[in-house]
């Protein structure tokens, strides 16, 4: 049998319309014992998927715990992408066992989710495992995820890939909602976030454009 190619993009790639990200407990107390990526960088790349989200208006779930009397606030690189929007503070470590977070999925109505936060073994663990139970997609954006250990966030990847998860980047997660440099409406602004978030990526289209006027696509 010969199969014909066609130029349609895969189902399982994310767009703009088809899912809804949702951040973990980026929260001062979960990140003083998170080793296995450095702060700086872990602040980078949640700043760089949250700026993603806003811009490309992906509906976005903003949820910490023990906010008040524990964890503390979450990170300014997120609450600064989306001003105004309300946290969903909880008491359960899995926030898929917290009710008003359901509500919101349910309100969102989206069957694919995007997740990532701190720790990864524990506050994405919950919520991966118990989504894809009920029938849900599960994408991790893997380094914008951390916990206490090196080991810690990589047996907790590979348990959420052995139950259906699929792993992806910060800054893929930026690029996949692009797609094609063709797409002028939103080029200016992918092309901006990763010059100020994109680190390398970043410097390449900082240079190219400043030393050549050179840009994807011929924009």
């Amino acid at each position: 049998m010969t199969i014909t190619a066609t130029p349609t993009p895969a189902k399982g790639l994310i767009s703009p319309t088809n899912h809804a990200l949702v951040l973990i407990d980026f929260q001062s107390q979960m990140a003083f014992a998170t080793k296995s990526i450095d702060a700086t960088l872990l602040r980078n790349n949640a700043a760089l998927i949250s700026n993603a989200a806003a811009g490309f208006k992906v509906p976005t779930i903003l949820t910490t715990v023990a906010e008040k009397s524990f964890s503390g606030p979450m990170f300014s690189e997120i609450t600064d992408a989306f001003p105004g929007q309300k946290l969903l503070d909880r008491t359960s470590m899995n926030t898929w066992e917290d009710a008003a977070v359901i509500d919101e999925v349910n309100r969102i109505g989206k069957d694919r989710l995007v997740i990532a936060g701190l720790w990864t073994s524990v506050c994405i663990v919950g919520p991966a495992l118990s989504a894809l139970e009920q029938g849900f997609e599960v994408y991790v954006i893997t380094d914008a995820s951390g916990d206490i250990s090196d080991e810690a966030h990589e047996r907790a990847v590979q348990r959420m890939i052995q139950a259906g998860a699929k792993p992806m980047t910060s800054l893929q997660y930026l690029l996949e909602l692009q797609r094609d440099w063709a797409r002028a409406e939103t080029y200016d602004f992918t092309t901006g976030v990763a010059k100020r978030l994109g680190g390398a990526y970043g410097l390449g289209v900082t240079y190219a454009k400043t030393m050549f006027g050179a840009s994807e696509g011929g924009h």
